[in-house]
C-alpha cells in the first residue's frame, strides 16, 4: 500500500442506522491461531479466519516457513512443521503491516536447534517499529538477534538453545507476552511473564485449548518446555475492534439501531465497551465478567447497539491495554460527550501503524474537534460535535475507519484520504456502510 496513490471518499453526515451486521473475524485471535497451527504436528482446521492484508501476510510468512495451507470456502486448514522443525527460507519473511505478526512469529523462530536465520522485513510503516521489546526479553533467553539501527526492522533472529526466565514486562502488551510465551515453549524450565496490568490473553486461551500447562496469578503467566500443540479445530469470533466502529456511529447518530452478530467478548477485550458504558453509550450484550479465570475458549455474544446522550470521562493507564486499539473511538466520542474526556496511559499509540497520537488529534482537530495531544495520551472539551473537513488516514487502517464513522456524525461531512488503508482489517467495510446508513 506504501508508494500507492491514496483513495479518497467523501462520508456525507448520515441519518439513523438501521439493521444487522455481521463484522469481520478478530484479526488478533487469526494471527494466533494460524501461527499455533503452525507449530502443530497434526492438521488444524481454522473456521471464519479473517480474509484482510494483515492476516494474509501471516499465511504467506508460515508458507515460506514450511507449513502448508489449505484455503477452503469457510475454512483454513494448516498442515503444521511442529514446534522444532521450522524451515529455513533464502529471502526475508514479508510482513507486510503486521506488527503482531512481526512480535509473535520471532518468538518461535528463536528457539528453533540447529542455528538456522530468518530475516524478518516489512513494508515503511513496519520499518519504523522498534522490536527492542521483544529482542530484550528473547536475548535474556539465549537468543540472538540482529537489528537494524539498534531496534528497528529488518531483523534476523538465529535459531538457539534456549532457557527460561521470569520477565517483568515494563509496560503490558499482549504482543511482547506471547512472543515470550512462544519461546517458552522451546526453552528448558518454566517461563513466567508479568505486567504491571491485564493485557489481551488470547494467546493463552490457545495454548490452555492445546494441552500445553499454563497458569494465570493476576497480571502474571507461567509455561513450561512442551512437546507438542494437539489443535484440531478452532472457532474464531467477530472482531469487537472492527464492531467498536458500528457501535460509535450507533451511539451518536439519533435514532439509531444496529444489532452486530457473533462478536468476541472475552473481558481482555471489551475494554472500550466498559469506557463507552461509563460515558452512557446504550450497548446490550452477554459480557465475560471482568476477572474471569483463564479459559480455552473465547466467548461470544449479539450486541445491540442505540443512540444516547454522552458525557466525559478519564480514561486511566490501567485500562489502556484492554482498549489499545479502540481509543481513537474514545476520543470521536468525547467530541460528542459534554465535559472533558482524558486519556492517560497510552504512548503505546505512538507505535502503531502510524503515531495515532498525532494522527487522532490532527484528525479531530481538521474536522473541528477541540482536542489537543497529551505526551501518552489526548484531552478532549466535548459538546460542540464535529464540523466536518478533511482527514488523512495516513496509512493507518484505524484512522481510515475513524474518519469514515466521523463523517456520519458530522454536520457537514468528511473527506477521507486513504481509505484504502481499511484493507488491512475489514476489506468490506464501506459495503457494511452502505447496509445500514
Amino acid at each position: 500500500m506504501s508508494g500507492s496513490p491514496a483513495t479518497s471518499i467523501r462520508v456525507e453526515p448520515g441519518g439513523p442506522l438501521r439493521g444487522e451486521l455481521t463484522v469481520p473475524s478478530d484479526k488478533s485471535i487469526s494471527h494466533r491461531a494460524a501461527i499455533l497451527a503452525a507449530m502443530s504436528e497434526e492438521p488444524v482446521r481454522i473456521r471464519n479466519y479473517l480474509d484482510a492484508r494483515d492476516t494474509n501476510s501471516t499465511l504467506n510468512a508460515l508458507r515460506g516457513v514450511g507449513a502448508v495451507i489449505e484455503m477452503g470456502p469457510d475454512e483454513v486448514t494448516i498442515r503444521g512443521t511442529g514446534l522444532r522443525a521450522v524451515g529455513e527460507v533464502q529471502d526475508a519473511i514479508d510482513v507486510g503491516n503486521s506488527g503482531t505478526l512481526m512480535r509473535l512469529l520471532p518468538g518461535w523462530l528463536a528457539g528453533q536447534p540447529g542455528g538456522a536465520a530468518w530475516t524478518i522485513d516489512g513494508d515503511e510503516s513496519i520499518r519504523r517499529r522498534p522490536v527492542d521489546r521483544i529482542a530484550d526479553p528473547l536475548r535474556r533467553m539465549g537468543a540472538r538477534i540482529d537489528t537494524h539501527a539498534g531496534r528497528l526492522p529488518p531483523f534476523t533472529v538465529h535459531g538457539s538453545e534456549l532457557t527460561a526466565i521470569d520477565y517483568s514486562a515494563p509496560v503490558p502488551s499482549a504482543q511482547v507476552k506471547s512472543c515470550v510465551l512462544l519461546a517458552g515453549l522451546l526453552a528448558s524450565g518454566s517461563t513466567r511473564v508479568s505486567e504491571p496490568s491485564p493485557s489481551r490473553d488470547h494467546t493463552e486461551r490457545m495454548l490452555l485449548r492445546a494441552g500445553v500447562p499454563i497458569e494465570r496469578e493476576g497480571s502474571a503467566v507461567r509455561i513450561a518446555c512442551t512437546d507438542e500443540l494437539q489443535l484440531e479445530t478452532i472457532e474464531v469470533p467477530g472482531d469487537l475492534s472492527s464492531a467498536a466502529f458500528w457501535i460509535t456511529a450507533g451511539v451518536l447518530i439519533r435514532g439509531s439501531r444496529l444489532v452486530i452478530h457473533g462478536v468476541g467478548v472475552n473481558w481482555t477485550r471489551t475494554g472500550f465497551l466498559r469506557i463507552a458504558h461509563r460515558m452512557g453509550a446504550i450497548v446490550l450484550a452477554d459480557l465475560e465478567p471482568e476477572g474471569s479465570p483463564l479459559s480455552p475458549d473465547e466467548p461470544v455474544s449479539e450486541l445491540d447497539v442505540s443512540a444516547a446522550p454522552l458525557v466525559g470521562t478519564t480514561v486511566e493507564a490501567e485500562e489502556v491495554p484492554l482498549a489499545i486499539d479502540d481509543l481513537p473511538l474514545i476520543a470521536l466520542l468525547g467530541c460528542y460527550a459534554e465535559g472533558e474526556t482524558v486519556v492517560r496511559g497510552a504512548r503505546e499509540l505512538r507505535l502503531k501503524e502510524s503515531d495515532r497520537i498525532s494522527g487522532v488529534v490532527d484528525g479531530l482537530r481538521a474536522l473541528g474537534g477541540d482536542i489537543e495531544a497529551t505526551e501518552d495520551g489526548f484531552a478532549i472539551r466535548g459538546g460542540g460535535g464535529l464540523r466536518g473537513g478533511t482527514l488523512d488516514a495516513r496509512d493507518d487502517h484505524r484512522l481510515a475507519m475513524l474518519g469514515a464513522v466521523a463523517g456520519l456524525a458530522s454536520r457537514e461531512g468528511v473527506e477521507v484520504i486513504g481509505m484504502e488503508a481499511a484493507a488491512v482489517s475489514y476489506p468490506l467495510f464501506l459495503d457494511d456502510l452502505g447496509t445500514v446508513a
